[in-house]
């Protein structure tokens, strides 16, 4: 019988999924989904490759189960540092520099690539991800335009714009040493794109 990880089946089910997604995390960032396959990520994860299909029958559940996992977790950490900001234009900068650190940790392939990596029910499931924090870009942005802080444009003109500009990987594709200043020159770029022109 396989032994069981933090004395009992619910603990070890955590516990393997935990191992799981620290390896497929650290895979992703060295050979990208395309190089990922479940006997490496078991191996990388340190348990069986029994135990990994009992949890993930296919790679594209191992990453939608993935996905869906650091979704949850980095929508939370978003709430929390969103809540700490006093203003609308603080809030994304806070949002912003949260969106480019998350694009340096995750090295999923872009969407149209994904989507024919993926069967559509699972690139379904992974693009759903995204609403909850383009609609807490799109209410921080409304609430920009509100105070007066933001330019009184079209808000979806300007939503799509700054998604547009925190998706460039070419932001946070350099050296690691690079990384907080490159990040940082992006972050007062969006400030600039959206601040009202009577502003300068």
């Amino acid at each position: 019988m396989p032994k069981v990880l933090g004395g009992s089946l619910a603990a070890h089910r955590d516990e393997v999924r935990a191992r799981v997604f620290a390896a497929l995390r650290e895979l992703l960032y060295e050979r990208g989904f395309d190089a990922v396959t479940l006997a490496g990520v078991a191996a990388a994860a340190g348990v069986g490759r029994t135990s990994i299909y009992n949890h993930f029958p296919d790679r594209q559940a191992l990453l939608v189960a993935f996905v869906e996992h650091e979704a949850d977790r980095y929508v939370a950490d978003l709430e929390s540092a969103l809540g700490a900001a006093a203003t609308p234009t603080e809030r994304l900068a806070v949002f912003a520099r949260l969106q480019l650190h998350r694009l340096a940790e995750f090295h999923l392939p872009p969407g149209q690539a994904l989507a024919g990596a993926l069967d559509p029910e699972s690139y379904r499931r992974i693009a759903a991800h995204a609403d909850p924090i383009g609609d807490r870009l799109a209410r921080i942005v409304r609430e920009g335009i509100e105070s007066g802080e933001m330019a009184a444009e079209d808000p979806a003109v300007l939503v799509a714009m700054i998604g547009a500009a925190l998706s460039a990987r070419q932001i946070v594709d350099v050296p690691p040493e690079e990384l907080a200043g490159s990040v940082e020159a992006a972050v007062r770029i969006v400030l600039g794109m959206v601040r009202p022109s009577d502003l300068g």
